[in-house]
């Protein structure tokens, strides 16, 4: 323990201002306890990385016509005047768990994924009542098939506003209920007591004064390495310092390994990450704090995506894109130049996203032949022209529908599963895109009461985690909307435990 007298003494102490940090302030608040948070960021920068997301979360529900729970939970007014004309089928714990295990090929941590599906069901009412408003997502998760709203890929509710929305709420929130924010406060060291348990933090201003903080618990939700190139190279490998970053660029690793240099065990896959498809000419150093997730592109399952050399290298129909966006950004990065695009036509360009593709500045061109498109944007156009030929010729004559896996493939290599849409009808667009990294998915390891544990199995006390610090849930892949929805879980969970430990 620091000799110096403590700036502040409080019960428990929270690093980091994004969803999981707050969902353990709130928790710990509701159980009497005092609160601060620190966020390494200012106000006009503070969120981490959930401020820049859709405010998707996977949850388990009984689906549009399922009883009153789903339609009292949301209120925005899209969502009550469609919902007579929606088709959103129940999500179970078992297709939830099924995808957990299907998308990371087993290697999710078995307690963990029961954890995180278990409390899913019980956490969007919970949030609700911290002051979280709730929508169905239907510009991004639904298409219109048959005159009605048809929800896909097991992922429906979203946060109004967004992850704008869902920042703005929590922190309103927090505020209401006495929780403390103290902001520019980048944690440097872990306090300890005499017995060696965690008791408090020292972090340092915006003028690099160090403060310290005496508390009972200290949570831990500070995500990721994600923004830091050097780390990226040194744990995702060879070509990741040259990702582009989509999120907060404050969350660069300093917290997690001060843990892990503190006794924590790590955990889960420190060799890959979540990573999409995002605009080639976005910032490289961070995330848009006015566009946020609207540089994402992921209509691709209506298109083909295609490199420099005017090759296809991904199917871009194997699964819904809740299934394979997160980890079709590294197939990206391995291509020339690490660069792709997504081509569309004159058919599939109403499918896109509008959010997505209608924004400025957008990375991208649109002409008359595809030999004119390919020579605007650099790619080879006698290799794209051999492309799209065979592409066209190989489409199996199905009926298209994007709403369901409807087994329109191309029999080429790679083969595309479904959704294929021959590519024919001018004007043509194609749209530039690199690897967008959003977290990292080696963390810390927690037990069940989201306390972190040594390399014995042992945990350390009074320090607990959340979020992206986490790791053990997520590899090679992730079922879309999983992140927030853990960051909530696991940061009410920690919470609930640090504040029920200094009660004691």
């Amino acid at each position: 323990m620091s000799e110096r007298d403590s700036d502040v003494d409080t019960d428990v102490v929270v690093v980091g201002g994004g969803n999981a940090g707050f969902c353990a302030a709130h928790a710990s608040r509701e159980r009497g306890a005092r609160v601060l948070v620190l966020e390494k960021g200012g106000p006009e920068e503070a969120g981490g990385n959930s401020f820049y997301t859709a405010g998707a979360f996977r949850v388990v529900h009984d689906g549009a016509d399922g009883g009153q729970r789903l339609r009292e939970l949301v209120d925005d007014k899209i969502t009550q005047d469609r919902l007579a004309d929606t088709v959103l089928e129940p999500y179970t714990a078992e297709q939830f768990t099924e995808d957990m295990h299907r998308l990371t090929e087993g290697r999710c941590d078995p307690a963990m994924t029961g954890i995180l599906v278990e409390d899913s069901a019980e956490i969007v009412g919970w949030l609700a009542g911290h002051g979280i408003r709730w929508r169905l997502m239907y510009e991004r998760q639904s298409y219109l098939s048959g005159g009605r709203w048809v929800f896909f890929g097991g992922l429906a509710l979203g946060t109004v506003d967004g992850g704008k929305g869902l920042i703005a709420q929590h922190t309103a929130a927090a505020r209401d209920s006495g929780v403390w924010v103290r902001y520019r406060a980048a944690v440097e060291d872990l306090l300890r007591a005499p017995d060696g348990s965690v008791r408090g933090v020292r972090y340092r201003d915006e003028a690099g004064q160090p403060h310290d903080v005496v508390a009972r618990s200290v949570v831990l939700a500070a995500g990721g390495f994600e923004a830091d190139p050097e780390r990226r190279a040194r744990h995702l490998g060879r070509g990741w310092d040259r990702a582009i970053v989509r999120g907060n660029p404050l969350n660069t690793g300093e917290v997690l390994e001060l843990a892990l240099a503190g006794g924590a065990a790590g955990h889960g896959d420190w060799t890959s990450c979540h990573s999409v498809a995002w605009d080639a000419g976005a910032p490289p150093g961070g995330g848009d704090r006015e566009l946020t997730n609207q540089l994402t592109r992921q209509s691709y399952p209506v298109g083909i995506v295609v490199n420099k050399l005017g090759r296809r290298f991904v199917d871009e129909g194997a699964d819904f894109r809740n299934y394979t966006y997160a980890r079709y950004g590294r197939e990206i990065l391995a291509q020339p130049d690490g660069v792709a695009f997504q081509l569309f036509d004159a058919k599939t360009r109403p499918l896109l996203r509008t959010e997505e593709y209608d924004s400025r500045p957008i990375t991208g061109a649109e002409a008359k032949d595809l030999v004119s498109l390919a020579e605007e944007l650099g790619i080879d156009a006698d290799g794209l022209i051999r492309e799209v030929a065979a592409f066209n010729e190989s489409i199996v004559d199905v009926a298209f529908d994007p709403a369901i896996k409807d087994g329109r493939a191309a029999r080429v290599d790679p083969p595309k599963s479904n959704w294929a849409q021959a590519l024919d009808t001018p004007p043509y667009y194609a749209y530039a895109v690199a690897c967008g990294i959003t977290f990292t998915f080696g963390g810390l390891r927690v037990n069940e009461r989201a306390q972190v544990l040594d390399h014995a199995g042992q945990p350390l006390p009074g320090l607990y985690a959340a979020g992206e610090l986490v790791g053990g849930l997520f590899s090679g892949n992730y079922p879309g909307g999983s992140g927030l929805t853990a960051g909530a879980v696991y940061g009410r969970r920690a919470g609930h435990s640090a504040a029920q430990d200094w009660s004691r």
